[in-house]
């Protein structure tokens, strides 16, 4: 009976065992391969340059590699990041701008565009909230003449000139993680040649605001401005037709009954010893006498 005892408690022990090796084994083979890639080390600003201090080599799973990943740290020693980094995050080549860039603000702006600082204060730089990384629209307030040559009147007009432009940086900051408001007195824009030039003749004939919006909204508006004739309600006025004065009716004069009578104008000349016209002048008549029986008639044509 004791024997049968130590046999079971030896089974039992082979079983557990056998169960941890099976156990192990599975682990292994769910195990997944890891490599190593260059993760930043620190945090990088976006513009910044990395050196050697900023890199550090880390494991990687295998099949969760990013796309551009550095395997060896050496050739980023001197590249510029094109976003910022936090501590951790992997260096991939599209976060980088091309060999040879150098840092700064400078190596952000993309091929074929241009970046344009203009001045602003805490109104016009919508209370600090035109932060990195947000879009604006542009609006200009300015003076437009208006009525003919000769009798000109200048009219206030609003007017948005450029739209959905990225914030590139406010003062030297270009941290575009950054979500607390920031009053500073300059505002540096991503444009197009052609909006730089839009942009730079807009502030040199009105005041600029910044109209900030939602950076999921891509589409575009066309406005005509808003005048000051809009604003004051006198454009409907001026458009409605003026509606055409009455004219008096005159009234004849009613001659006096006591009026004395006129004298005809033949009279009239031969009191004032004056020719009268030759249309008054007697023009002699034929006339014919025609008898009837016993009577005569005479006829004058």
């Amino acid at each position: 009976m004791r024997s049968r005892g130590l046999w079971m408690l030896m089974i039992a022990l082979l079983a557990g065992l056998a169960a941890v090796v099976l156990a192990a084994q599975w682990m292994q083979g769910q195990s997944v391969q890891k490599g190593r890639i260059a993760v930043a080390n620190a945090d990088i600003e976006l513009g910044g340059r990395i050196s050697a201090e900023m890199i550090r080599m880390v494991d990687w799973p295998s099949d969760s590699v990013p796309q551009g990943a550095f395997v060896d740290p050496n050739p980023l020693n001197g590249r510029v990041v094109l976003v910022a980094l936090q501590r951790g995050e992997p260096l991939t080549e599209a976060r980088l701008a091309p060999v040879g860039s150098k840092g700064g603000l400078s190596a952000v702006v993309p091929e074929g565009r241009r970046a344009m600082t203009v001045r602003v204060n805490d109104v016009v730089g919508v209370a600090g909230f035109a932060l990195p990384g947000t879009y604006v629209d542009v609006m200009v307030n300015t003076q437009a003449e208006g009525g003919q040559r000769g009798g000109d009147r200048e009219r206030s007009i609003s007017k948005i000139v450029l739209e959905r432009i990225l914030v590139l940086a406010v003062a030297q900051e270009a941290d575009r993680d950054s979500t607390k408001p920031k009053v500073v007195n300059a505002v540096t824009l991503e444009l197009t040649p052609r909006d730089a030039e839009v942009l730079d003749l807009a502030r040199s004939v009105g005041t600029l605001s910044l109209v900030l919006r939602n950076p999921s909204d891509p589409v575009r508006t066309v406005t005509t401005g808003a005048t000051k004739q809009e604003l004051l309600g006198l454009a409907a006025a001026e458009a409605a037709p003026a509606k055409p004065t009455p004219v008096a009716r005159t009234q004849k004069p009613t001659p006096s009954r006591a009026a004395p009578p006129q004298a005809s104008p033949d009279v009239r000349l031969a009191d004032a010893g004056a020719t009268p016209p030759a249309a008054a002048v007697a023009v002699p008549r034929a006339c014919v006498e025609i008898v009837r029986g016993l009577s005569k008639v005479t006829e004058c044509f």
